[in-house]
């Protein structure tokens, strides 16, 4: 594995635990469709939660958020409904992004920061036409 998904992996795993301590259950990892791949999918009573995780090093020229354009956000969007669909129930969801942030000290040692945005976008983009 190289180091760049080494990276993702944590920044993922990072992510998947601070839902897990905020009550959510993780439902699935990297959920792929013939639209795309969703990183983390969430749940609880309330709400499904389709999260977009993005890991960068500390103080990126652009934000992580920023890489989920309006393509990428069509694409997880169209993998969500891919996923509602087999689930077949009716229950509220939201697009989030879960911006990670790394950097590396002298000692080595990784130190790895959350800025966790809730309804990043929605399906609003899609009326914008195809790809």
């Amino acid at each position: 594995m190289s180091y760049t998904a080494q990276i993702g992996r944590i920044g993922e795993e990072m992510v998947a635990d601070y839902l897990k301590s905020q009550g959510y259950i993780i439902t699935a990892r990297n959920y792929s469709s013939k639209f795309g791949e969703i990183d983390i999918v969430a749940e609880s009573r309330e709400y499904i939660l389709f999260v977009e995780v993005k890991t960068r090093k500390k103080n990126p020229l652009v934000s992580p958020a920023d890489a989920v354009n309006a393509k990428k956000q069509k694409k997880i969007i169209l993998t969500a409904y891919d996923f509602l669909a087999k689930l077949r129930i009716n229950i509220s969801y939201r697009f989030d992004v879960a911006e990670v942030y790394y950097e590396i000290k002298e000692n080595g040692e990784l130190k790895v920061d959350l800025n966790y945005i809730k309804n990043a976008f929605s399906t609003e983009v899609l009326e914008g036409g195809p790809f």
